[in-house]
């Protein structure tokens, strides 16, 4: 990993970060987020989570959001990565007095959040946050996040711990995105920490991540007694995480379905790398996350999503038109080269004229492909 955090291949329009483990790919995200360059260019705050710990990784995507954009860094168990050591240092955080440190750390103001049982870097203010379990440490981390944002959600993501990685991914970047924490149940029951939660923030909106076979149908209607439900699905890790990029409700979630974004592409064999690169889906271009299946293969379903969002060039000549960037996370083992190369392609913008038609915003459609009813799966599977 270079100092300005890149690595590897960058082509027109994507640019590649991270390399041959996530945490590289987190130090990669982190620094080309918060390069340390300036005092603007300082974190407030890092997060760090045990390369181990999905759950708490996952959960703790909600802090790359508003209001502490903090970037998330990997330990090794109680070692910190050299990558880990080499960013944070760069990064040089410079603390946030809206969070007390814990007593493990030097007085002052909480640099580093601890999230989980992680390694303890020496020299900064810490502010640790553990629980029993996946379900329990959501929950602190969401009051944790309450705590900064200085009120209580009104929006909840929910989705299933103990789920194949692979499908909870997207929750990582629309958490980061919408500044919106996630709340773990399991495929066919509510936990008691999480019910406790519910109850407390009974009427918030409540958006499920993943199909009936990450969280079941049953579990769906038994979480309406707590708010509205949504539900954002698809079959495959592709296709639930476009389900994530369209999905739209109100000010709620990206809505992409035209050209002129930022888009992150992952392996999805790598789920931390989801909420390594969260960062970027909470600042910059705001892309949402979008899953590879191999790494020498786009999925069908995405290169179909990519060539619908394909800008086109306006009668006035490209320079007036709408560009798309793609960040590739990982080294060449997750995302390969003439994967990227094809990526590159779909993002670019085509001589073919377009019309230029009236702005108008996806922000109020309700009715994009893998959007549901509150109990349903998908009700179509036809493009935007």
């Amino acid at each position: 990993m270079s100092t300005q955090g890149a690595g590897g291949l960058s082509t027109r329009n994507t640019t590649r970060l991270g390399g041959a483990d996530t945490a590289t790919d987190a130090a990669a995200v982190a620094v080309a987020v918060y390069p340390g360059l300036t005092q603007a260019s300082r974190p407030a705050a890092v997060v760090m989570v045990d390369e181990h710990d999905w759950p708490a990784a996952l959960a703790a995507s909600t802090f790359a959001g508003s209001p502490l954009r903090a970037p998330l860094l990997f330990s090794e168990g109680q070692k910190l990565p050299e990558a880990s050591d080499v960013a944070l240092s760069t990064m040089r955080p410079t603390g946030t007095g809206a969070l007390d440190p814990s007593a493990t750390g030097p007085a002052g103001r909480a640099q580093v959040i601890q999230i989980g049982a992680t390694a303890t870097p020496a020299g900064y203010a810490t502010r640790s946050l553990a629980s029993a379990n996946p379900a329990a440490l959501a929950v602190a981390i969401e009051q944790t996040a309450s705590t900064l944002r200085r009120h209580m959600p009104h929006e909840l993501i929910v989705t299933a711990a103990e789920a194949p990685p692979a499908m909870t991914m997207p929750a990582a970047g629309l958490a980061a995105q919408t500044a919106t924490p996630i709340l773990f149940v399991e495929h066919s029951k509510i936990p008691g920490a999480t019910a406790t939660e519910l109850r407390r923030l009974s009427g918030s909106s409540i958006y499920v991540v993943g199909p009936s076979s990450v969280v079941s149908t049953k579990v769906v209607r038994e979480l309406e007694r707590f708010g509205r439900v949504r539900r954002i699905a698809g079959t495959t890790p592709a296709s639930n995480a476009i389900a994530a990029a369209r999905f739209t409700d109100g000010t709620f979630g990206w809505g992409v379905v035209e050209p002129g974004h930022g888009m992150v592409f992952a392996n999805a064999a790598r789920p931390l790398d989801g909420p390594a690169a969260a960062p970027l889906s909470a600042t910059g271009d705001y892309g949402p996350l979008l899953l590879l299946e191999s790494p020498d293969e786009i999925p069908a379903a995405l290169g179909e999503y990519l060539s619908d969002l394909q800008p086109g060039s306006p009668p006035s000549g490209p320079v007036h038109g709408v560009y798309n960037h793609g960040w590739v996370i990982g080294g060449m083992s997750a995302v390969s080269a003439r994967t990227q190369a094809s990526l590159d392609a779909l993002l670019e913008i085509t001589p073919q004229p377009v019309a230029e038609a009236p702005l108008s915003s996806a922000a109020t459609s309700t009715s994009e492909p893998t959007q549901t009813t509150t109990t349903g799966e998908p009700t179509s599977t036809t493009g935007p």
